[in-house]
């Protein structure tokens, strides 16, 4: 890896980290006059959860996918080393 790969990945990660400090920093919005602190902690555990299980679901999508195009790799690959050996028997 040469020194520009590096600069660019260590840019990469210092940009990262700087959005998500502010990010963190940056002030709340202000609550509506009619809510209450603990209906707004109830809402934030349920978007929370909803969360959670939209990043669940997305991850095994994710594998499910990676899992089938492992597989059509792996039965390309096959095919092109029997194809390969075929040719150089013969």
């Amino acid at each position: 890896m040469g020194w520009r790969t590096k600069f660019v990945f260590m840019l990469i990660v210092y940009s990262a980290g700087f959005a998500t400090a502010i990010y963190c920093l940056a002030p709340t919005p202000e609550q509506a006059s009619g809510q209450s602190g603990e209906r707004t902690l109830a809402d934030k555990a349920l978007k929370s959860d909803e969360f959670a299980r939209s990043v669940n679901s997305g991850m095994h999508k994710a594998i499910d996918f990676s899992k089938e195009a492992a597989t059509r790799a792996a039965k390309m690959i096959r095919e092109k080393i029997d194809e390969a050996q075929s040719k150089s028997d013969g």
